[in-house]
This record gives structure tokens, sequence and C-alpha cells, in this order.
């Protein structure tokens, strides 16, 4: 496991992730979260509405090509 910290309204939160996660993760937070300094609650709810929406299209880009696969 691979612990992670980041800053949220002024407070440090510690997350562990799996060694082989981390550093996808590690990249996406980087992406979105200042590494040093604060990060507000507006950029945490806009990073999960992103991630939100990209699971929504992933979802159906599966569900359109399994259709696909069973013929329909």
């Amino acid at each position: 496991m691979k612990k992670l910290t980041i800053s949220i309204a002024a407070k440090r939160y510690d997350i562990s992730v799996s060694d082989e996660f981390a550093k996808e993760f590690a990249r996406e937070i980087e992406k979105t979260f200042t590494k040093k300094g604060n990060n507000d609650v507006k950029t945490l709810l806009s990073a999960y509405v992103k991630k939100s929406y990209e699971k929504f299209l992933l979802e159906k880009e599966i569900a359109s090509i399994s259709e696909k696969l069973d013929g329909k």
C-alpha cells in the first residue's frame, strides 16, 4: 500500500491505495489539486463530478460494445 496526502479545506488527508494503482492515482491528483497549499471544497466537488461523468461515458460505451457483441 502507498500513502498519498492531500490538503482540502485546511485539513490534511492521508489516502492509502494499492501500489499498482498509486502511480495513476497520484498523476490524477496532481492534475486536479495543488500539491502545496490548500484546496477548497469546490475543487474537490468539481473533480468528483468530472470523474462521475467519465464513468458514465465509459459505462455507455461498454453497453454499446456489449450490444454489438450480442448482435442486437
